[in-house]
């Protein structure tokens, strides 16, 4: 072929493709629907379609706490006066809250531990912390714990809670701590 008539198969060419490009292929519609006749009546509207969802899964609940961290929240220490083995009154008042946690586990075992200052001799200690510990197990027997759930010891002075010598210190050491037993 000569260079003239390919130059004039390449205008074809190219003028064919210009022409199919630009040409837009139109798809019938259908004609648009009839209106509905208007109600002369007012008809109540339908209800509102409710979308329906997936309800999320619940999130995994929380470990519940052990009957030792429980007993350990729960139950306090029972304070008392310097040389005493009275109950007090906030002493009542915690044992009275102790008993409640208690009366609600009724498999729970404890021991009740008479501690006292560092003032005084051992020996005196050791007697005042065994009559405050049997005060405390006497008071919950009152309140409906069961005497064979109770156990006592006195510790005396040989476990502070607070080793500084001052009355305000003296006056933590002055207790009855209850434990969990094995």
């Amino acid at each position: 072929m000569k260079p003239s008539t390919n130059r004039l198969l390449m205008y074809a060419v190219v003028a064919a493709f210009a022409f199919t490009a630009g040409c837009h292929h139109q798809v019938a519609s259908a004609p648009p629907a009839a209106k509905p006749p208007q109600p002369t009546a007012a008809a109540p509207a339908p209800p509102p379609a409710v979308a329906k969802t997936t309800p999320s899964p619940a999130p995994a609940p929380a470990p519940s706490p052990s009957i030792d961290e429980l007993f350990q929240q729960n139950v306090k220490d029972a304070f008392f006066d310097y040389n005493k083995s009275d109950i007090r009154d906030d002493a009542k008042h915690a044992l009275l809250n102790d008993a409640e946690f208690l009366r609600s586990h009724p498999g729970v075992r404890f021991t009740i531990a008479g501690h006292c200052d560092d003032r005084g001799s051992e020996e005196y200690n050791l007697g005042l912390g065994d009559r405050r510990a049997a005060a405390a197990k006497r008071y919950l027997a009152n309140l409906g714990i069961d005497d064979n759930r109770m156990q006592t010891v006195s510790y005396g002075k040989e476990k502070p809670f607070c080793t500084q010598n001052d009355d305000s210190c003296w006056s933590q050491n002055r207790r009855d701590h209850l434990t969990m037993s094995q």
